[in-house]
């Protein structure tokens, strides 16, 4: 499998449902409580836009815009990030 499959395998199923998740959670809270803090409104903002990122890089992966390198990278990126995340 190439790079840019995994990558956009990752992205798939592990990244973006863990996003948006994660967003969804933020809307509940926020609804919730009937207001929100600057730092609630700034961390749902930085994961909608970390959402609208790999929407992107699944994008350019379709349209053959992304070489074997960058994907690899990108997907290097994410594993470890996620790899922190978990721990």
């Amino acid at each position: 499998m190439s790079n840019c499959e995994k990558l956009k395998n990752f992205l798939n199923q592990e990244i973006i449902p863990d996003l948006e998740e994660a967003i969804d959670e933020m809307f509940s809270m926020i609804e919730k409580a009937k207001m929100a803090s600057i730092a609630d409104k700034e961390e749902l903002q930085d994961l909608q836009e970390m959402h609208s990122e790999c929407k992107d890089i699944v994008r350019e992966i379709e349209s053959n815009e992304m070489s074997e390198e960058e994907a690899k990278e990108i997907l290097n990126e994410f594993v470890e990030m996620k790899t922190l995340d978990e721990n």
